[in-house]
């Protein structure tokens, strides 16, 4: 008998807000992601940090000043300036919609011309237990690519499709620059094949055709 299975993939994220009529607008013009990002209204309660960071893993530092440029100029305000680290070159926004945006890449020079192509899109899910969460994602058919203990979980996923990682819910707010406090709706939905369900720290995957 065949056992296997097609490797589950990240169609969209579904940003909830209340004037979706902006936020296309905005993500639109800052990133260019085209349908793996989608927009809809809503008015539910949120207040301090969501619980995820939308990641944008470029090739070198002026790609990321060019992203990031197109963000600001489209209304994101900054939480950190883009700047060099031990680890490459990086910075985070917040779109006006609220969600967090990090745009980064691990290469410190330029290699040629800036560009605005991105090379990974990952949804960075700041959870309360790092492996009870990987095990919940395991048990729907996700494979891990990377895991370092308790701290950092990423599942393979196609090239064309969007990535998934875990980090502790007070690591990714620190990543960010904000605090881990929050309450009320995550207003982000992520759209998969093995939808409709809920996570153990309530993020929504709701299922597409």
């Amino acid at each position: 008998m065949d056992t296997t299975t097609e490797q589950p993939t990240i169609d969209s994220v579904i940003l909830e807000m209340p004037d979706p009529a902006i936020g296309a607008s905005f993500y639109a013009a800052a990133f260019e992601l085209g349908d793996k990002v989608r927009v809809r209204a809503s008015e539910a309660p949120t207040n301090g940090f969501r619980g995820y960071i939308l990641s944008l893993v470029v090739s070198q530092p002026s790609t990321v000043d060019s992203l990031v440029g197109a963000a600001l100029d489209a209304g994101a305000t900054t939480l950190k300036p883009a700047k060099k680290s031990f680890w490459g070159y990086g910075g985070v926004v917040q779109a006006p919609d609220g969600a967090i945006w990090k745009i980064a890449t691990s290469a410190k020079k330029d290699t040629g011309p800036a560009t605005r192509e991105i090379d990974d899109f990952v949804i960075l899910l700041g959870v309360d237990n790092v492996k009870a969460t990987k095990q919940f994602y395991v048990d729907r058919g996700l494979t891990v690519a990377k895991s370092f203990g308790s701290k950092y979980v990423e599942f393979d996923a196609p090239s064309s499709s969007v990535k998934l990682a875990l980090y502790g819910r007070r690591a990714a707010a620190k990543d960010a620059g904000v605090s881990p406090d929050g309450a009320g709706s995550h207003r982000i939905a992520i759209g998969s094949g093995i939808g409709p369900f809920a996570d153990p720290d309530g993020f929504a995957w709701e299922a597409v055709a």
